[in-house]
């Protein structure tokens, strides 16, 4: 019988260093961390001076307050906040937000196909034009009003929704956060339809300056449909062709374009900002799921470790995938075995 080989010490080295993802809710915040916490347990005070400190950095600013809404939801630190200070226009703000997040958990508690009351959705949509008369230089309060737009039953008139997103970009003409939930709106899970969806992502994308990262939205309205159609194959199998949705001539071509207008229009060596790190794990999720492990390298390399848990999740466990791919990449980014020669989770398994 042959000896059995004690494990070299390369090889336990090897376990130890095996790459960990931070799935950080706060992607590397950590004021916002201290804030959310402060939150939770019911204080107000450092909230209040994050978001004066955080000014009209309106992508950071938009980053903080929608996970400070999260995490202020289940508290009555807010009301605090305003009852003590009602005349500052940021508890108005994260007012606004975190009454949006209430409503959608409202909804998602009653839920698939049960209606929201429409006087709640009203008071909701009125507490943000409030936000939005007391801060008139945020663009905030028309993102949030463009999310409750999706619970209206039948949506809102093109009128009224063609005035809140102009409200928006009035103030910031390439706000993520508002686009996306105006792209969910004319989803085909919401008010509208895949085609619908997607002009609107790439006519966003078409006129976005180097740099932004609005053309990630055509990355975004892929994984919204993926979502939809994985919704109704439940129990039906897969559905045929969709093994390509990623692959195809048209999601490679956008996949490349984004990574030109967004990562190579960015100031190259700068590492990835807390309110990137979303939208970049959208363009890493689409490269690896394409195959591109050039692009995927390069989007891996710039979170390092930082990972959100959307989208991977629709697509399996996201610590699984995201550590599955990027130790393909480091072994041979060029390489198409491993994780790269995988079809992607058929329907059903997201």
């Amino acid at each position: 019988m042959a000896a059995l080989r004690r494990p070299s010490r390369r090889a336990g080295q090897a376990r130890q260093s095996r790459f960990v993802p931070d799935f950080d809710p706060d992607f590397g915040d950590r004021p916002l961390t201290e804030a959310r916490h402060d939150m939770v347990i019911g204080r107000w005070q450092g909230v209040r001076d994050l978001l004066a400190a955080t000014g009209n950095d309106w992508a950071r600013r938009t980053h903080r307050i929608r996970l400070l809404s999260h995490a202020a939801a289940g508290t009555s630190a807010v009301e605090a906040w305003r009852a003590a200070e009602p005349g500052n226009p940021d508890v108005a703000v994260l007012r606004a937000a975190t009454e949006v997040v209430r409503l959608f958990d409202t909804a998602i508690a009653a839920g698939r196909g049960a209606t929201v009351d429409r006087g709640r959705i009203d008071a909701t949509a009125d507490i943000c034009l409030t936000a939005a008369e007391a801060a008139p230089a945020d663009p905030m309060p028309w993102a949030s009003l463009l999310s409750v737009a999706r619970l209206y039953e039948g949506g809102v008139s093109r009128r009224e929704l063609r005035g809140w997103f102009d409200e928006l970009r009035r103030r910031d003409p390439y706000h993520t956060e508002g686009h996306t939930q105006l792209l969910r709106y004319w989803s085909a899970r919401w008010h509208g339809t895949h085609g619908a969806m997607y002009d609107f992502a790439r006519d966003a994308a078409g006129v976005a300056p180097p740099g932004s990262p609005l053309p990630v939205l055509v990355q975004i309205a892929r994984v919204e449909e993926y979502r939809y159609i994985v919704d109704g194959a439940l129990g039906r199998g897969p559905v045929r062709g969709f093994d390509q949705h990623w692959k195809h001539e048209l999601a490679v071509t956008e996949l490349r374009r984004t990574h030109a207008r967004w990562v190579n229009g960015r100031e190259r060596g700068r590492p990835a900002a807390p309110e990137e790190v979303a939208e970049l794990n959208y363009l890493a999720h689409a490269a690896c799921y394409a195959g591109q492990a050039a692009v995927a390298r390069d989007v891996m390399g710039l979170l390092g470790k930082q990972a959100a848990w959307v989208p991977w999740v629709y697509t399996g466990e996201p610590e699984e995938q995201f550590v599955r791919f990027r130790e393909g990449l480091g072994a041979d980014a060029g390489a198409e075995s491993g994780p790269w020669a995988e079809g992607e989770p058929g329907p059903g398994t997201g």
